[in-house]
């Protein structure tokens, strides 16, 4: 089997996997989604909107092959991670609910930026108001408040432990 071939065949089987089922909605009256809305994939399909704002259900391999759909449309968005959180709290996974939450956070964060702020939370790295600048960045930039408070305190504890770049 050919790499083009191969390749067609596991998108193939990922789409439809993706895509089976498809059974009504069954989000409880409070709104949130619960262990019984898992996978969202099958179960919710239709809430589900790429962050480009097309449905799920429109995904499919003759799309991508045409460049009809982009990388873009290919990345999760940050109310299904939302979802996804919901679901880990609702089988009490909180610790799990909170990293999808963070992760919704990050995904306004180009994937460049992303990496470069990874590397300056590395101990030795950066001084301290630098990793407060990133702070300051992730939250007023991105709103992403919660990641801002763990650059935050990551700079208040490498004060400590002196790892700070030096000078």
């Amino acid at each position: 089997m050919d790499q083009e071939a191969l390749m067609r065949q596991i998108v193939e089987q990922v789409m439809s996997a993706m895509n089976n089922g498809g059974s009504a909605p069954s989000t409880p009256a409070g709104g949130k989604m619960t262990a019984a809305n898992y996978p969202l994939a099958e179960k919710e399909a239709a809430k589900i909107k790429t962050p480009t704002g097309k449905p799920f259900s429109s995904l499919s391999y003759e799309k991508v092959i045409s460049g009809e759909l982009t990388s873009d449309d290919m990345r999760i968005a940050p109310e299904t991670l939302e979802y996804q959180a919901q679901v880990a709290e609702s089988v009490n996974r909180e610790a799990f609910a909170g990293n999808l939450r963070r992760a919704a956070e990050l995904i306004a964060v180009p994937d460049e930026r992303l990496l470069e702020i990874y590397n300056a939370l590395r101990p030795y790295r950066s001084t301290k108001q630098e990793l407060l600048d990133i702070a300051n960045e992730l939250d007023g930039k991105y709103g992403a408040k919660t990641a801002a408070g763990l650059v935050r305190e990551a700079a208040e504890v490498y004060e400590k432990r002196d790892r700070l770049k030096k000078f």
